[in-house]
């Protein structure tokens, strides 16, 4: 049996660095892994704070050095949150693994919806979080805000802000799910595609190392996401799309439901589906093609 030594491409910040050392930890306990070491980098996501992510070059940012670091054989793995993946890999690199997921919902801090008055500052430069805010509670006034959890959270804390709006599976893992002033149910406000979902990725062309990190699958995550990713495939939808897609599996069953919305709330297409778990890409397509049918186009182009 071949060994391996793994380099993990992370991200820095604190909750990268928590989901890096939760991979490492599944992968030190591999017979064929004799080593894992983190390889820490600032993307250019991280560094650029003052701009919207649609107006600087989108998700990508968050990936793209560690895609090099694989490259240049600086690495061999990278550990994401799935939610900041592309939902169309570049080519010569794939999602070998998904973990089971977190909590997928988005968590309002410092406030309940309802506590909020009318005008409050709400925090969040994610369109999708904006746009379903505003179907809710029009009257909020709806702030950017960029930064890893702890520069959010001191945004909050010194008063820029009445309440921010963050992923729930991130406070947690984190140890602070007692900062989380009100889960937002689902049916409320849909998460982005593969919210709570760590993923792992690597060059295609490592049939070896993909075998080895499959074995870190969960079945369940994997089918959630490939149906949440190929709705937003199909859409050709990017961070400029107010999207939130959401996947469940009951009993072998996927249901998924899809929302695309304007920037400011004012015009929603919803969309649901079911079907067999391992139909998952099918099932996605299907759902935004009825989106497209229902004019999802012009509400993607409105948002670019």
């Amino acid at each position: 049996m071949e060994k391996h030594t793994i380099r993990i491409a992370t991200r820095e910040s604190d909750l990268a660095l928590w989901q890096a050392r939760h991979v490492q930890g599944l992968l030190e306990q591999q017979p064929e892994v004799i080593g894992v070491d983190l390889v820490p980098m600032t993307t250019r996501g991280d560094q650029i704070l003052d701009r919207a992510l649609n107006k600087v070059g989108g998700k990508g940012l968050f990936i793209k050095e560690l895609e090099v670091a694989m490259l240049e054989d600086r690495a061999d793995i990278a550990v994401h949150s799935m939610k900041d993946v592309p939902a169309t890999m570049p080519d010569g690199f794939a999602i070998a693994a998904v973990l089971d997921r977190a909590d997928p919902r988005d968590a309002l801090v410092g406030s309940t919806l309802d506590a909020l008055p009318k005008g409050a500052r709400v925090g969040t430069s994610s369109l999708r979080r904006a746009a379903q805010l505003r179907l809710t509670r029009p009257d909020l006034d709806i702030l950017p805000l960029r930064g890893n959890v702890n520069t959010r959270l001191a945004k909050l804390d010194a008063g820029d802000y009445d309440a921010i709006v963050l992923a729930c599976a991130g406070l947690q893992r984190l140890g602070m799910a007692d900062r989380i002033a009100e889960p937002l149910a689902v049916d409320l406000m849909l998460p982005a595609v593969g919210q709570g979902i760590v993923g792992i990725e690597c060059r295609s062309d490592q049939p070896a190392l993909r075998s080895l990190l499959g074995h870190l699958s969960d079945a369940n995550a994997v089918a959630a996401a490939t149906a949440e990713r190929s709705v937003a495939r199909a859409l050709e939808a990017t961070c400029h799309s107010p999207l939130g897609v959401h996947a469940t599996i009951n009993d072998g069953a996927l249901k998924l439901d899809a929302l695309l919305a304007s920037p400011n709330g004012s015009r929603v297409i919803r969309e649901q589906g079911t079907a067999p778990a391992g139909r998952g890409d099918k099932l996605g397509r299907a759902v935004a093609g009825r989106m497209l049918d229902a004019g999802a186009a012009e509400l993607i182009a409105e948002a670019d």
